[in-house]
């Protein structure tokens, strides 16, 4: 399996609820909306997962980040409200020093990515959505059945998710993977447990089962594309159309697949990957800045050793007496003149200058 590269670093986000992120790749910026069972290291070592990562940082800078109570990011957290998730992202969105960026959300992710490009218009230039949902599983007008069953299976997660035997986390692979190998399920089967606790899992999926985004979806002004599996017993494809319907000119893309996370050997999932790379702005990893140091004020230098020093907006701010909505826009400007696109090529562009080497603090792993 191929190693994959990132680098590690944490923000505060609401409630002062610490939230691990990741950075990979190089190209225009994407931000992946954290979904369930998410854990950054364990990901990278997956075959559910690594084509995923390797796709979306092939010709992108990929942020990725654990949502709240799972993964690196902080477990001990008593606020995991839809509310407190969009937070995160808003975090996350302003640690990275980003002013405009690509949106993903898979699953959980969706109504999280759409309820971000809605509040911030000015920031998200184009928005992917795969395999989400705009109406959680309780508010789909279910029966009183429908009801029951769902209540079951948040008890059965709360009970089941932490026993030494597989048993239970099989059963809920095999829904999200119908076709995959024994190798993927057991692989996914240690994700579950590796990413959350019991009770954490429960309370997620409680939570997101009472969502409705439809009214923010109507809102949406930014180039979006929707994609879903065809036979996608997790999140069903009707949810993906209604999606699709309520966004404004959002094109449809279905998947004949009935993996809900697509598999590297199937052709959905190449489906997908071609339609990602064409709607996505992206470029190469090798994409040259042509600008000059010469260009910048005495404050954009000051700002462009600190990005040099691996500090974020935040500490950026703090430092230099701003506010971190100044550093953005400061940081916008830099990016302009010195002609690159992200914040890694910044970085690079500055230490070839001599400028930051051997003063930061870096909080990569």
């Amino acid at each position: 399996m191929p190693e994959f590269c990132q680098q590690i670093r944490f923000c505060l986000s609401t409630g002062g609820t610490r939230i691990a992120y990741a950075t990979s790749g190089i190209g225009p910026p994407l931000i992946s909306a954290a979904n369930w069972l998410t854990h950054l290291e364990e990901e990278t070592k997956s075959p559910v997962w690594l084509h995923w990562l390797i796709e979306l940082s092939r010709a992108n800078t990929l942020i990725r980040y654990d949502k709240r109570g799972c993964g690196l990011s902080e477990r001990n957290t008593k606020d995991l409200s839809f509310e407190a998730c969009v937070a995160d992202l808003e975090a996350v969105a302003d640690a990275a020093g980003l002013d405009r960026f690509a949106l993903f959300g898979e699953c959980q992710g969706g109504p999280i990515a759409i309820a971000y490009a809605v509040r911030h218009p000015e920031r998200v230039s184009h928005l992917i959505l795969y395999g989400t949902f705009v109406r959680g599983r309780l508010k789909r007008d279910p029966t009183p059945e429908e009801i029951a069953a769902a209540e079951l299976s948040f008890k059965a997660i709360e009970l089941g998710w932490g026993e030494e035997s597989p048993a239970y986390r099989q059963v809920f692979a095999t829904k999200f993977l119908p076709e995959g190998s024994p190798e993927q399920i057991r692989s996914f089967c240690a994700l579950e447990r590796s990413a959350t606790s019991p009770s954490i899992a429960a309370r997620v999926i409680r939570e997101f089962a009472w969502v409705d985004v439809q009214e923010a979806a109507r809102a949406v002004r930014c180039a979006t594309l929707v994609l879903h599996a065809t036979r996608d017993v997790v999140v069903p494809f009707e949810e993906g159309r209604l999606m699709a319907g309520l966004i404004p000119g959002a094109r449809f893309v279905p998947l004949d697949g009935i993996n809900h996370v697509l598999l590297p050997h199937e052709p959905a999932w190449a489906r997908f990957a071609s339609e990602f790379r064409a709607f996505v702005p992206q470029g190469s990893a090798n994409v040259a800045a042509n600008g000059s140091l010469d260009e910048l004020t005495a404050r954009e230098r000051e700002i462009l050793e600190r990005i040099a020093q691996g500090r974020d907006n935040a500490q950026i701010a703090a430092h230099l007496g701003l506010s971190e909505k100044t550093v953005r826009n400061n940081i916008t400007r830099i990016f302009d003149k010195l002609g690159v696109e992200t914040r890694a090529q910044a970085i690079v562009f500055a230490r070839e200058a001599g400028i930051g080497i051997g003063q930061g603090r870096s909080r990569d792993r």
